[in-house]
């Protein structure tokens, strides 16, 4: 099963909070093997505008540190699963963390 999956950024690790991250790492798997990662800078953040952004770029699932409601919501619309309270390292720990059934999720960092 293909998977894409977005990581927000700051300075190379989660960033922790969602819409104001500097970068995201994209990690392309197969059969829950990482096959490749791409950085991308995202859209200025805007409400509402990240979810849409991310399905057009295929994504499958997002790792966040923390994430308000609305934008969990939207993601959910577009089929996208979302995944918050990640720890801090880096994109493709989180991702084979993922992938292996093994990513700890805290609470959502996000406030509002």
């Amino acid at each position: 099963m293909k998977k894409r999956i977005a990581v927000p950024l700051e300075n190379g690790i989660l960033c922790s909070h969602f819409g104001h991250c500097q970068k995201f790492a994209i990690i392309d798997a197969d059969n829950n093997i990482i096959t490749g990662e791409e950085l991308l800078t995202p859209p200025p953040h805007e409400p509402g505008l990240l979810p849409a952004w991310l399905a057009e770029k295929g994504v499958t699932d997002v790792i966040a540190g923390g994430m308000g409601q609305r934008a969990i919501n939207l993601f959910i619309q577009q089929n996208i699963n979302v995944f918050v309270g990640a720890p801090i390292k880096n994109p493709k720990e989180l991702a084979s963390d993922l992938l292996g059934n093994s990513l700890k999720a805290g609470a959502n960092y996000c406030d509002h």
